[in-house]
């Protein structure tokens, strides 16, 4: 698989919350400069980014992030600013309690509201896989297909765990047509990356990506 067609799959990610603007404006430059799908930032940075890159990238943020325990009122708060800010992606955390007291109809009807806010910009559903069995997954396939968000997310990258081959395969079977695939969280090598997209990932969220090309194109500087 070409690199190039490997770093048009990265969300480009920088979500520390020690995160500076000198270090989010190098994530924007680097996300230009390797053409990837859009740099993944914290809400607070939004707007500053958006008004530093303009059109030449999409900016992803993320929302109720990390834990998804945030009331739904306030994760449509959330969303709403950061698309007025400029957002181009949404990124959402489920409520893993409600998941876990099997109150599915909660979180779909989360998932609806946040994607009618969204309208035609995507969202992405994160389900944070580590935590959860595979009856769990199962059901939140089913769960995401049937509100309309754009996409399924592995992971937060802060849980105990990051994507899995596994989990990827399980995805590709139970999500509708509808539905694209993002393995988030512990990808850390261009092998890992291509094989990710071969099972069926359509997006990657990594930092590690575009910092292995770099160190690779730096060495062949010399």
């Amino acid at each position: 698989m070409d690199i190039k067609e490997i770093l048009s799959a990265v969300d480009h990610t920088m979500l520390s919350p020690t995160a500076t603007w000198e270090e989010i404006r190098g994530l924007c430059d680097e996300g230009i400069k390797y053409n990837t799908a859009s740099v993944c930032i914290p809400p607070s940075y939004v707007k500053r980014a958006k008004e530093y890159v303009g059109d030449s990238i999409k900016i992803c943020t993320v929302i109720g992030f990390p834990n998804g325990y945030s009331t739904t009122s306030v994760k449509a708060y959330e969303a709403s600013a950061a698309l007025d800010d400029g957002a181009d992606e949404i990124d959402m955390v489920i409520n893993i309690g409600d998941l876990k007291n099997k109150e599915y109809d909660n979180i779909k009807s989360e998932i609806r509201k946040l994607k009618n806010i969204c309208k035609s910009k995507i969202l992405k559903v994160i389900i944070e896989t580590c935590a959860l069995d595979t009856d769990e997954k199962i059901n939140m396939c089913r769960i995401v297909t049937e509100s309309g968000a754009d996409f399924i997310k592995t992971s937060t990258g802060f849980g105990k765990g990051g994507a899995t081959f596994d989990d990827i395969v399980l995805f590709k079977k139970y999500v509708g047509p509808n539905v694209r695939i993002k393995a988030a969280g512990g990808i850390s090598s261009i092998a890992d990356a291509e094989k990710f997209m071969e099972l069926g990932a359509d997006r990657l969220g990594t930092s590690r990506i575009v910092k292995i090309v770099k160190e690779e194109e730096n060495a062949n500087a010399y």
